[in-house]
């Protein structure tokens, strides 16, 4: 069974008219989560979605964990958010190479995503997925420039690759096109895009990790957050409440302080305490 729980969504003022949160819990309890979206000022619907929930499947609890930050509509994120990680757990190599499963699960689901183009429209999404399997083993993968940080001992470790035209310049001058590719968006790896998709990359980076006693927090967001705040920062922010629901929103209050005009969206876990 999903564990989902207290979700709620408001109106705001100052140009940002959605926002929405709520929490669950791991079956144990032990391991909590919160989340929090706002709406940037941009004068087009959210275009950030989110998963966070615990399952049970054979015998094993996942807890599953993502942002997906849409560009040019709402389709793609929300596409993903429906079928990205069915597409994952329906791979036979999950349970023996999880590494494996999502590389193939994100390759296919952007096949999905391009085959439908005609109903799906022509915008796209970044991805950062988080997969917590039984408490103990953590894999993360990204396209895109959503990120993952990881604290462990409250020193802050980035899961995940920022993938930003500058930083993958050479990728993308081999395909005859230089940054913002195109002249058209901020990241050299995107989900959809159909119409750059001779520019773009939707394989995503990957990296897996053990939870320990030190494992403190893990924290996802979109770039409307990491803009205005560095890794450490929004750990140092974060520990500060046992509470991980009232940790995401304090990180995105922090974020608005600062200038954020994005949409932003945040899902943060706490392992311990």
């Amino acid at each position: 069974m999903d564990r989902l729980c207290c979700f709620s969504s408001s109106q705001l003022g100052e140009g940002r008219s959605y926002s929405s949160s709520g929490k669950g819990k791991s079956h144990e309890g032990m391991i909590k989560f919160g989340f929090s979206l706002v709406k940037g000022k941009a004068n087009h619907p959210m275009e950030d979605y989110h998963v966070a929930k615990f399952m049970q499947i054979q015998q094993h609890e996942l807890g599953l964990f993502a942002i997906y930050d849409g560009h040019l509509g709402d389709t793609i994120p929300s596409y993903l958010q429906k079928h990205l990680f069915a597409n994952i757990l329906k791979e036979e190599e999950f349970w023996v190479d999880p590494s494996r499963a999502i590389s193939k699960a994100y390759e296919k689901t952007d096949q999905a995503i391009l085959s439908q183009s005609s109903d799906l429209g022509r915008g796209g999404s970044t991805a950062v997925t988080a997969i917590l399997i039984n408490g103990i083993k953590l894999w993360v993968a990204n396209v895109g420039d959503s990120r993952a940080v990881l604290s462990s001992g409250g020193q802050a470790i980035q899961m995940t690759t920022d993938h930003e035209p500058n930083i993958e310049r050479g990728s993308i001058e081999n395909r005859g096109d230089v940054p913002r590719v195109n002249g058209q968006l901020a990241v050299s790896r995107a989900f959809g895009d159909k119409s750059l998709k001779s520019h773009l990359r939707s394989d995503p980076d990957i990296q897996w990790t053990n939870i320990n006693n030190n494992t403190d927090i893990l924290i996802l967001a979109s770039d409307g957050l990491w803009k205005v705040m560095s890794n450490q920062e929004a750990v140092d922010i974060a520990k500060k409440f046992k509470d991980p629901q009232k940790a995401s929103k304090q990180l995105i209050a922090e974020a608005v302080k600062r200038d954020s005009k994005d949409d932003i969206s945040c899902v943060v876990v706490r392992f311990r305490g």
